[in-house]
């Protein structure tokens, strides 16, 4: 029947949180018709912690507490309360008691909260910010409002509690959003309760579940940086084994040298760069030598790195000049990657003129260390770095005398960002003084000398030859002897003689020494019919090897080529070929020419 207790006419939204008083009902009109939901629609808000005072404990007085649920029911025109009014304490009978709970807001005018702010909106979890507010009651139709409600005449029963009410145990998961959607045409209807003003049941939901969100976005972020930080240091562990397995897995070890080189990449924050290094025997006792920097950090640089030390040995194989070899690296680079550039040194040493003969391509100069502990840069001057183009590169030379020692390194290991890099230069010159040892503890003592670590900032290649000076048993294994070939055909059979007497005195075994005679035979043939003077005649031993040299003034190289059956010449360097373990021409500096083979010694 319509007034009594939980009619149909009488809808109650009354729960109680843990702690509080409950509080009196919420009458809604009964004629209202319920206000249909809007549709689900997304919105776009800023979340701003707002401050909301606390929940007002209910009054014991059955007179207040049906006044404070009439004039909680919302009007079409009713003001927001002022934000001055004071809180009222607990279990006051005042007026004030029957006042709504202001919120605390700022001095801007009061805008229309979100439908899911108010206490009538609905609590699933996937509407919940999308819910309508409810309708205002039609001033058309009488009123219907139930009188205020004896709570006296209740004695202890338990009031009913609507099924979708939040409890203290389980809290409403209706949220507080406080912004501006981002489509003003489809936000949810406004209603006139104040910016801010808050069910009691709904404070805790909303600071929790702030909270949540925060930490959800802490969360994402944190992840966002920790899976970056694992694929820089995949690619970063990438480009360092692609950067090892394109250097010399072992270096070789030529005759009259002993070679040792070092490659550091640059610490976990540093990007591995294109430092290279190589050692190439050329034949005939020569030995190329070549460090290079490509300009550029992770696996671009060290593929392109990769091609060019793969190019430097190919060229390498014709036995050029050092500045020749520069001069096609620098159009290779350019084809390879225009925006890359590279710096590069190539040096071949020589041990019958006792000097090393080098060309430089915008790299640091190559330090070398007297016998006497004197250290002096090559002060040839360098061209500018591959792969810039329109440059004629020059070789220069310095000494590298038994007894000596030359360092080649990149700029990683002197250069610093507090500093100029000529005081780098300085500082592994007074190192590499003092340094003693074998190559590869030279280069682990100048690395520690220069302030090398695991951190460093870039990546360092270093490389480290000496020309020891060989004494005792070591000496009688190392000879050279040499003949002027002066005069015509004659010169042949004093060549042949020469050959015989010389490797008879070495004690070479009689087949070896019958093959040297046949192969000096035939390339002071080759060079008297084909050659012009100056000509001469080189032998030379090594722990490992004989080599035959024949030099003229002709800068003809010859080649191999199949001689047909009736043809009375051409036989000469497929017989030196087929007899000898290896052999080679090439270029001299001064015009000329030199044609050389090998003989590989018997172990003992």
């Amino acid at each position: 029947m319509p007034g009594a207790r939980g009619g149909p006419e009488r809808q109650t939204r009354g729960w109680h949180w843990p702690g509080t008083a409950r509080l009196a009902p919420r009458v809604a009109p009964a004629a209202a018709p319920p206000a249909p939901r809007a549709r689900d629609s997304y919105y776009t808000f800023t979340c701003t912690p707002i401050q909301v005072a606390p929940p007002l404990a209910a009054t014991s007085h059955p007179d207040t507490a049906s006044a404070a649920a009439t004039e909680a029911t919302p009007t079409p025109h009713s003001a927001p309360p002022s934000a001055s009014h004071a809180i009222p304490e607990a279990n006051s009978t005042t007026e004030a008691d029957t006042a709504p709970a202001p919120a605390v807001t700022d001095s801007a005018p009061t805008k229309p909260r979100p439908a899911d702010c108010t206490p009538g909106a609905p609590t699933n979890p996937s509407r919940a910010h999308h819910a309508a507010a409810p309708a205002a009651p039609d001033a058309s139709r009488p009123s219907h409002a139930e009188p205020p409600h004896d709570a006296s005449q209740d004695g202890d029963a338990p009031r009913p509690t609507p099924p979708d009410a939040p409890t203290g145990d389980a809290p409403s998961p209706a949220r507080l959003i406080i912004g501006t959607p981002s489509h003003p045409a489809s936000a949810a209807p406004a209603t006139d309760a104040p910016l801010g003003t808050v069910p009691p049941a709904q404070q805790p939901t909303t600071f929790y579940r702030g909270v949540l969100v925060y930490a959800a976005d802490v969360t994402d972020q944190v992840e966002a940086v920790e899976r970056l930080r694992v694929s820089e240091r995949r690619q970063r562990e990438a480009a360092v084994t692609l950067q090892r397995s394109l250097l010399p897995q072992k270096l070789e070890q030529p005759d009259d040298l002993r070679v040792a080189a070092t490659y550091q990449p640059g610490g976990t924050e540093a990007a591995v760069g294109g430092d290279w290094y190589d050692v190439i025997t050329l034949g005939a006792g020569r030995t190329a030598l070549v460090i290079g920097d490509v300009m550029g950090r992770g696996l671009r640089a060290a593929a392109v790195m990769g091609q060019l030390r793969t190019a430097v040995r190919a060229y390498a194989r014709l036995d050029l000049p050092p500045h020749e070899v520069l001069q096609l690296l620098d159009g290779l680079a350019a084809e390879i990657d225009a925006s890359q550039i590279a710096t590069c040194v190539y040096a071949v040493h020589d041990p019958n003129e006792g000097r090393l003969i080098y060309a430089s391509a915008g790299h640091l100069p190559i330090l070398v260390r007297d016998p006497d502990g004197t250290v002096h840069r090559a002060a040839e001057p360098t061209g500018p770095p591959l792969g810039t183009g329109g440059w004629l590169h020059a070789s220069g030379s310095v000494p590298l005398s038994p007894g000596s020692s030359a360092v080649l390194y990149t700029d990683g290991l002197v250069e610093r960002r507090d500093r100029d890099i000529d005081e780098g230069v300085a500082d592994l010159e007074r190192a590499f003084a003092g340094a003693a040892g074998s190559p590869q503890v030279m280069c682990d003592r100048l690395i520690r000398s220069l302030g090398i670590t695991a951190d460093h900032d870039d990546d360092v290649a270093v490389l480290v030859l000496q020309h020891p000076a060989r004494t005792g048993h070591d000496a009688e294994l190392f000879h050279n002897a040499a003949l002027e070939l002066l005069g015509g055909v004659e010169a042949a059979p004093r060549a042949r003689a020469f050959a015989s007497g010389v490797l008879a005195s070495w004690r070479f075994p009689t087949e070896l020494r019958d093959l040297g005679v046949l192969a000096t035979s035939e390339l002071v043939a080759n060079s008297l019919q084909h050659g012009t003077p100056p000509m001469r005649l080189r032998l030379r031993r090594t722990d490992r090897r004989l080599i035959i040299e024949v030099t003229d003034g002709d800068d003809h190289l010859p080649r191999r080529r199949r001689a047909e059956p009736v043809d009375e010449a051409g036989r000469g360097i497929s017989i030196i070929a087929t007899i000898a373990s290896s052999w080679g021409s090439r270029r001299t500096p001064d015009g000329g020419k030199a044609v050389w083979c090998e003989f590989a010694l018997p172990r003992h």
